[in-house]
């Protein structure tokens, strides 16, 4: 296996405080209702999982899943792979997603929830890279806004690789 040179962009220490912020707004927004949080597979499963055991509400999970890149490029057309398993009508939905790029999975993942009518909807992302953005859309809560790099680690990866990286780091782009 290759070893890739790996620069940190953001520490596990920044990444853990910033999830606790989030959390600790989640639960006092929904402190009388609770929360559905909505994983979008297969990034999102470590922020998920920080971000719930950091708060302080009754939260249910649950999880969708869509494709639209072929190794590290998007290919435009947006495949959704699994549907959520329980009704979301009536109840106050976050959306918990890695990293929004070009925002076409999330707008489109974002519109067949909404047609499933919850109280809410409401999209937080661990990474925003907005100027890679190719459709009007914006998260309703970013944990960290980072420039246009090839990233891994909290649930991101390379070839299925780094995904277990405690810190947000950015691959050499040689290495892609």
């Amino acid at each position: 296996m290759k070893k890739h040179n790996i620069e940190m962009l953001i520490s596990e220490d920044d990444v853990k405080a910033r999830i606790r912020e989030l959390a600790e707004m989640f639960s006092s927004k929904y402190k009388e209702e609770g929360a559905v949080l909505v994983g979008i597979l297969n990034g999102s499963i470590f922020f998920l999982s920080a971000l719930a055991q950091s708060m302080t509400i009754p939260v249910e999970i649950d999880f969708m899943a869509a494709t639209s890149y072929e190794g590290t490029d998007s290919t435009g057309k947006v495949l959704v792979t699994k549907d959520l398993a329980r009704s979301i009508e009536g109840r106050h939905v976050i959306v918990v997603e890695d990293i929004v790029d070009t925002g076409r999975t999330l707008s489109l993942l974002c519109d067949l929830m909404r047609a499933k009518n919850p109280a809410s909807l409401e999209v937080v992302t661990l990474l925003d890279k907005p100027s890679r953005r190719t459709v009007g859309f914006k998260a309703d809560y970013t944990g960290f806004e980072i420039p246009d790099r090839f990233v891994v680690g909290w649930g991101m990866d390379y070839n299925q690789l780094y995904r277990n990286l405690p810190y947000i780091g950015a691959l050499d782009e040689k290495d892609l």
